[in-house]
């Protein structure tokens, strides 16, 4: 399912950015939201949906709209979750906080999506108070949360419903309880299951991500003084290929942009491997397309692989500690 657009959307590069540590922070608490801007995190995303009670919605929103404003967020992605379409929220925090910040904003986060036409709904409001506002059609991008069953099982027309949406978010507590999976610790392995349990969830989400050119981002760990743990099921996600983690807590920050970050070794190898190869593909190394580096034979799937690596590694503001150079004859 594909949406009409009122107007021509202009991607550009906004997906590539880097979500390696994506920080939740509760609307309804002012004193979490300042001291947000000064952690390092990638992405904060502003709460109104679950981190804020019913009675605190509208003031939640009003907190969001001023600091996003007034606030100083530096190259942070800035983000805001609103409510999901089953409740009575949804387009007044949609239209209350875009109209409210207009350009302050990069995305709407829309959780517990089960259907494309949900992200349509969003698509097309988002387009009428973008064209209301006079900003460009399709400046506010949108992040999409798989959070039980229905959603996974559509999540391959989810992704592509809109041409704005740069993720697709695993939730793993709403999930576990729509599925009826036996565990109390949100992101947590259920006991008595030897393998991965959120393997075949998390590849449904990557590939989806993946052939609509979108990020994959993994959910929270519950268990926020465990950082040992939130660092070892983050390694689990980042090994398959996702870009990122939800973090709930400042302690978990550097864990995630570290674990979604290249090694030093793993990024000097991938950029000498792309310098490598375009000069032996190249008249002065024997227009060759595939050779020995070292004692690995690459070729152009090799630099494939390395272009991953190096983008991520450049993403993080890493820098070689080596470079490649030709061979002497």
């Amino acid at each position: 399912m594909t949406v009409t657009q009122i107007g021509p959307i202009d991607t550009g590069t906004a997906v590539h950015r880097p979500r390696r540590s994506c920080l939740a922070v509760p609307g309804s608490s002012p004193k979490m939201l300042t001291k947000a801007q000064s952690l390092p995190a990638d992405q904060v995303f502003l709460d109104l949906e679950d981190s804020v009670a019913p009675g605190a919605k509208e003031s939640a929103r009003a907190n969001i709209v001023s600091t996003l404003l007034e606030g100083d967020w530096g190259d942070k992605i800035r983000v805001v979750r609103v409510n999901d379409w089953t409740t009575q929220w949804t387009y007044r925090d949609v239209i209350h906080v875009v109209e409210g910040v207009g350009t302050h904003l990069d995305c709407i986060m829309l959780p517990k999506v089960q259907s494309a036409e949900q992200v349509v709904a969003l698509d097309l409001l988002l387009a009428q108070i973008e064209t209301a506002l006079g900003l460009s059609i399709g400046q506010i991008g949108i992040e999409v949360q798989i959070e039980n069953a229905a959603g996974l099982v559509h999540v391959d027309t989810i992704a592509s419903a809109s041409l704005r949406t740069e993720t697709i978010i695993f939730g793993p507590a709403d999930f576990m309880a729509s599925i009826n999976m036996k565990s109390l610790v949100v992101g947590g392995q259920p006991p008595g299951y030897t393998a991965d349990a959120y393997h075949y969830i998390l590849m449904r989400i990557l590939m989806a991500a993946r052939t609509n050119g979108q990020q994959a981002i993994d959910g929270p760990f519950g268990r926020v003084k465990d950082v040992e743990g939130f660092t070892e099921v983050a390694r689990r996600s980042a090994s398959l290929g996702f870009d990122g983690k939800w973090v709930l807590h400042p302690s978990q920050i550097d864990a995630a942009n570290d674990v979604y970050s290249p090694s030093q070794e793993d990024y000097d190898r991938a950029e000498e491997i792309v310098d490598a190869y375009a000069w032996y593909t190249s008249a002065a190394g024997g227009n060759r397309g595939a050779v020995m580096l070292g004692d690995e034979m690459i070729d152009e799937a090799s630099r494939k692989m390395a272009l991953v690596v190096s983008a991520k590694g450049r993403a993080a503001g890493m820098t070689r500690t080596r470079q490649w150079t030709p061979p002497a004859d």
